[in-house]
């Protein structure tokens, strides 16, 4: 397994892992609108602060964390919009080793925190509180629909 980073050449392997995830369960989400899913890869990997890393089984994407980088006054943090493992991997340890080998490299980047939100009801809460993350106390998302 390696892990990489990503960079435009890899798009069209990122949206067709997203989507072969986030649009079957747990999620359910509706990206077959091509252009909208476009345009949200591209505001996560197209900033001058994005970063986004591929797990690779060989030369196959097996794994995808999207995000960006984002300094705090508490210091500097990782902020995790979509991290997620192939269907097809998972319950292998593979998203553990994943998430392990981006602390390993945000850490030599001198990134102090790793940031991330998920739902309690579906099985990512679980996970990422088995691998080390911790509510913070007293923050709440707000939604306002328009």
């Amino acid at each position: 397994m390696d892990i990489i980073k990503l960079g435009a050449d890899r798009f069209g392997e990122i949206k067709l892992l997203f989507r072969d995830v986030f649009m079957n369960e747990p999620w359910c989400d509706d990206w077959s609108d091509d252009i909208q899913l476009t345009e949200y890869l591209l505001d996560l990997t197209g900033n001058r602060n994005s970063l986004a890393f591929g797990l690779f089984d060989e030369d196959k994407l097996v794994g995808i964390a999207l995000g960006s980088i984002m300094h705090w006054c508490s210091g500097t943090e990782y902020y995790i919009y979509e991290f997620c493992i192939s269907r097809s991997r998972q319950h292998e340890g593979l998203g553990t080793v994943f998430l392990h080998g981006i602390e390993d490299i945000v850490r030599d980047m001198r990134i102090d925190h790793i940031f991330l939100q998920t739902e309690k009801n579906v099985p990512a809460y679980d996970f990422y509180r088995k691998n080390g993350f911790t509510e913070l106390e007293g923050h709440v998302s707000l939604v306002h629909k328009l």
